[in-house]
């Protein structure tokens, strides 16, 4: 299976860390970020991916210069930033022929069972399979309301009144066919944007495991402790 890895960002809410070092290269108990993706995507079969690119990319380059894994790597450098979706349209080519494809936020850190995932994607005819978690901050969040099918029957980027405490998880499986509810132009986020049209063609896989955004520095210190895997 084909994944977009979406790394891009500038990791602002992680500063100082992030002044010499883009965020999906901090280090959790001795190794990056992108370590742990790469070793996810080798165990559960994820034979090619895509990483997009912007701040201080060379560190990024110098990363896989110096680490091997059986992971075919493409690396696409924006010299603006494109938006979560809008990676993914101008990479369009890469995944066009495919089933399905990944979608993953490079900001969080996880062990999600991603075959379990995967086929949980193909024993439905949904557009798009959304990974959720619960959460204790909804305000903060894209949250879902699902129906006894786990169908997703509303998506709200944080919400002033939240239907539910259950949050998006920043990975997805998609098929090709997604890019017809894509903006024709402009930045792309994916969950202002592509998201809410998706609603009754999506349905949600609740994660099992550990799994959790570093985005922030309490966060990312909070990893430094939880993080076993």
């Amino acid at each position: 299976m084909k994944a977009f890895l979406l790394a891009a960002g500038v990791g602002s809410r992680l500063r100082p860390i992030t002044d010499n070092i883009p965020k999906c290269l901090v280090p959790i108990n001795g190794h990056p970020l992108l370590y742990y993706w790469f070793r996810l995507f080798e165990k559960h079969g994820v034979d090619q991916v895509l990483i997009n690119l912007h701040y201080l990319p060379d560190k990024v380059r110098e990363f896989f210069a110096h680490h091997s894994f059986d992971v075919d790597i493409d690396l696409f450098y924006e010299e603006s930033l494109l938006g979560s979706g809008g990676t993914i349209k101008e990479n369009y080519d890469f995944i066009k022929n495919e089933n399905a494809f990944l979608i993953c936020y490079a900001d969080n850190l996880t062990n999600v069972d991603l075959s379990s995932f995967i086929r949980f994607h193909h024993q439905g005819d949904q557009l798009l399979s959304i990974a959720v978690f619960e959460t204790n901050v909804p305000k903060e969040c894209g949250i879902l309301e699902l129906d006894s099918d786990s169908s997703v029957i509303s998506f709200e980027e944080k919400p002033t009144q939240p239907k539910s405490n259950l949050a998006n998880a920043g990975l997805y499986i998609a098929s090709p066919e997604i890019k017809d509810y894509f903006p024709e132009n402009g930045l792309i986020d994916f969950g202002y944007h592509v998201l809410p049209k998706l609603v009754g063609k999506m349905k949600a896989f609740v994660i099992e495991g550990f799994h959790m955004d570093i985005g922030t520095i309490d966060n990312y210190r909070k990893a430094q402790y939880e993080w076993k895997y």
